[in-house]
């Protein structure tokens, strides 16, 4: 049978992934309706193709570049809202399960964790 606190961790981490995917498709939705605004009147090329080099850039970077307005710059921070929402729930549950002393929960959240940033951080 589960306890009143088993579903306080459930509630507790559905409230992070609401949060997380609404967050993302604000920033997404906000981004894209600046991006279709500036580029109204661009006419694409069909005829060539002219290969460009991707625009990502450091957190810091598309921070700066959100807060003067960048609509590419808050579309990739709406992406980057929804790849975090995931690891933000692992991490949750990291403190939850610590909190209920699970040791074998801890373990293996605290691997997915891992796993989780290494693919972000060191795959290409």
């Amino acid at each position: 049978m589960r306890t009143v606190q088993d579903r306080q961790v459930e509630v507790f981490i559905g409230e992070v992934l609401r949060t997380g995917v609404l967050l993302s498709a604000t920033m997404t939705l906000i981004g894209f309706v600046l991006y279709l605004w500036h580029h109204a009147g661009a006419l694409p090329h069909y005829a060539t193709f002219i290969p460009t080099r991707g625009r990502f850039f450091s957190a810091a970077t598309m921070l700066h570049r959100a807060l003067e307005g960048h609509a590419e710059a808050i579309l990739q921070i709406g992406i980057l809202l929804l790849i975090a929402t995931p690891v933000a729930r692992v991490a949750f549950l990291i403190g939850a399960f610590a909190l209920q002393s699970d040791r074998l929960y801890i373990a293996v959240s605290s691997l997915v964790l891992l796993v989780l940033l290494f693919s972000l951080f060191f795959m290409k």
